[in-house]
């Protein structure tokens, strides 16, 4: 397969409250790289509303904008790419791709962008057209919908083709959780589904973790469960989107790899550390918001989220400033063992997934190690406290509940090395685990 036919991408762009995108520029494939160079538009440029998609990547300036050292195409449009799921779902019913050969196939960013739903995470969209905007697959499926699917197709009725996709087709496209967009009055959802080759209850365990990072004061999307089809939901309500009397306004954002002036194929140098000193400078409520960050590593080690990398955290934008969204996709991650280690860098180039790690590197935080062990322990006792009846909310089985406790949640190896003051955190967690 080819991606010959996709050449250039208009992009658009929801500006601050507004419930319909203008173009702001275009995004053309550099020769025969694999680079994609954007450009505003000369009207875009001209508009006294106009604001920087984000900066400093792309600062509002006439003729082709230089892409950032180690780049192949700007971050903060690479963002609005469709995630894994998309991804595979796009080579699944765009070019009838299935099975073995989805990992063999190979699809130019702009085909993914022009091919992928409109209603993507962020500000952006992307037409082939500077003039006409048709919205892909614009139609989320309801909240009814969600919930009486079964019903619905046993009486006939079809269900919107993203959630039979999710629902009914997912194994068949496997290797990427499988998802959907849910609309209920004035909130928009995100729908995750429990999978077939699931070895536990993946959908119940990212409640758990979200719900306990909400109790322990972190600021997480709301999140609540479902069951459809015989199968698992979780909702997770969108932040970057708002209900207005004319339609959906959108809010810009930027991922933390981005933000960190990096790709996938860079992720592995992201770090918590440069996170926090760019907190420092351009972030709204520095302090608050490093006090936030250092809270949400802590509580990845705790509850066992290894997959904490730089797209998992993002960051509103506003043409000025960067404002930290709820977290988001904590999800426990399979553990056989108690060694682990972090998708981003905590201290140096330390990654390991021990708090004694995080307390090195707390005053990047502003914390005093005082202070960070005051954070870390309040969220152990908020865990201890309300494990089971987060559990029972969850409806989480006997079996699982064994499986995550003292693996996951408050694995051993999270305690290693803690000397002096902080000594007392392991023997609060083995006390708590017994």
């Amino acid at each position: 397969m080819t991606s010959d036919a996709y050449t250039e991408a208009y992009v658009w762009i929801w500006l601050p409250g507004a419930t319909a995108p203008v173009v702001a520029g275009r995004l053309v494939a550099e020769g025969s790289s694999a680079s994609l160079a954007f450009n505003y538009g000369k009207s875009y440029l001209k508009r006294q509303d106009a604001i920087p998609i984000y900066l400093p990547e792309l600062p509002l300036k006439s003729g082709t904008l230089p892409l950032l050292d180690g780049l192949s195409m700007p971050g903060c449009i690479r963002d609005a790419a469709p995630d894994a799921w998309g991804r595979r779902v796009i080579l699944n019913r765009t070019f009838g791709v299935r099975g073995a050969e989805l990992d063999r196939t190979d699809l130019s960013e702009l085909a993914f962008l022009l091919e992928s739903g409109s209603d993507r995470i962020g500000a952006l969209d992307f037409q082939a057209s500077p003039t006409e905007y048709i919205p892909r697959a614009a139609q989320n499926a309801s909240l009814d919908e969600l919930l009486q699917s079964a019903e619905r197709v046993e009486k006939g009725i079809p269900l919107t083709p993203e959630l039979d996709q999710a629902l009914h087709h997912g194994s068949a496209i496997g290797g990427a959780r499988p998802k959907a967009l849910i609309e209920d009055g004035d909130k928009k959802y995100v729908a995750k589904f429990s999978a077939s080759n699931d070895l536990y209850s993946v959908v119940k365990a990212e409640f758990i973790a979200m719900r306990l990072a909400a109790l322990a004061g972190l600021k997480v999307a709301p999140v609540s469960l479902a069951r459809a089809s015989g199968k698992d939901v979780l909702l997770v309500e969108r932040f970057d989107r708002k209900r207005a009397k004319t339609g959906w306004a959108r809010k810009a954002m930027v991922s933390a790899l981005t933000i960190l002036a990096l790709d996938e194929m860079m992720a592995r140098y992201a770090s918590y550390q440069d996170l926090a000193e760019i907190v420092r400078q351009r972030f709204t409520n520095a302090q608050d918001t490093l006090h936030e960050l250092f809270g949400r590593m802590v509580f990845n080690i705790l509850c066992g989220n290894t997959d904490d990398h730089a797209r998992n955290h993002a960051a509103f934008w506003d043409s000025g400033m960067l404002t930290l969204t709820p977290a988001y996709d904590i999800c426990p991650q399979g553990r056989a063992g108690q060694e682990a280690g972090q998708a981003m860098l905590i201290h140096g180039n330390d990654n390991m997934s021990r708090l004694s790690t995080c307390l090195k590197t707390a005053h990047h935080f502003l914390l005093s190690e005082k202070q960070a062990i005051a954070m870390i322990e309040a969220q152990m006792r908020i865990i201890a406290a309300h494990w089971h009846s987060v559990c029972a909310e969850a409806n989480l089985s006997e079996v699982d509940r064994n499986l995550f406790w003292g693996r996951q949640f408050l694995n051993p190896y999270a305690f290693y090395d803690l000397e002096g003051g902080a000594a007392s955190l392991r023997k609060f967690a083995d006390e708590v685990r017994s």
